[in-house]
Order: structure tokens, then C-alpha cells, then sequence
């Protein structure tokens, strides 16, 4: 799907399909962290189950107020364990599928928001557990 946002001052996802995401008109191929801040880097995990705290500690670096977290082909929830790191600063974390978590990450940081997207990109044709 083509997003078309207005026009931002901040990194923008303009797209998304099965196997990628387009930051800026960037297309990426695996899981991928963005914030309105400007900070964008590769997150290492191609299944939920790949994830760990220390995913969410690199969250918890970023300078924003909270992080949306797209979970995937479908919403699952993170253990308490692993955000930890996020309470810790009083970083908010709001989970979604990854789909919806673009369209959240782009109004959020559209509104000025101190925002970061965590992109969980799965492969659409693997089976869910």
C-alpha cells in the first residue's frame, strides 16, 4: 500500500507491502526502527519470537516520549520483562500490527510528537505460531 502524507519535516513511511517498508522513499527489506527525531537503524529480528529485551533497550536509547511497536503480521504483546528498559526512562509503548504502527508513526510524528516506530517485518508467507 502507497501512503500519502502531507508533507513532513521528520522521516515518513510512504509505503509498505509484504517484505518491505519505504522510509522516505527508502525501501527496506527487514525489521527497522525510525523516529521523528531522525535516528533510523536496522532492529535485528525477523520473527517475534527472535525478539528479547535487549531490542527494547535500543528503544529506550532513542530520545522520544514513546515508541510504537508493530508487533508483525499480527498484534502480540511484548513481555513485561523485556520493557524494562522503557519504563525505566517513562517511555510509553504502544503495540499494533506493523501495518497499522506505519499509519500511527506517521500522524504522530506528523503532530510534532517525540515518536520512534519499531517495524517488526516478518516474511508473509511464513506461518504464525
Amino acid at each position: 500500500m502507497k501512503l500519502q502524507p502531507d508533507k513532513y519535516d521528520v522521516p515518513s513511511i510512504n509505503g509498505y507491502g509484504p517484505g518491505w517498508i519505504a522510509i522516505d522513499g527508502q525501501k527496506h527489506h527487514g525489521s527497522v526502527v525510525v523516529s521523528s527525531q531522525g535516528e533510523q537503524f536496522d532492529w535485528g529480528a525477523t520473527r517475534f519470537e527472535d525478539l528479547n529485551e535487549g531490542h527494547f533497550a535500543q528503544l529506550a536509547a532513542l530520545d522520544c516520549e514513546v515508541v510504537v511497536f508493530g508487533s508483525g503480521l499480527r498484534n502480540r504483546f511484548p513481555p513485561a520483562a523485556w520493557l524494562r528498559p522503557l519504563m525505566e526512562r517513562r517511555i510509553g509503548l504502544e503495540t499494533m500490527d506493523t501495518q497499522a504502527a506505519c499509519r500511527t508513526y506517521n500522524i504522530l510524528a506528523g503532530e510534532g510528537r517525540k515518536v520512534a516506530a519499531a517495524l517488526l517485518l516478518e516474511d508473509a508467507q511464513a506461518p504464525s505460531p
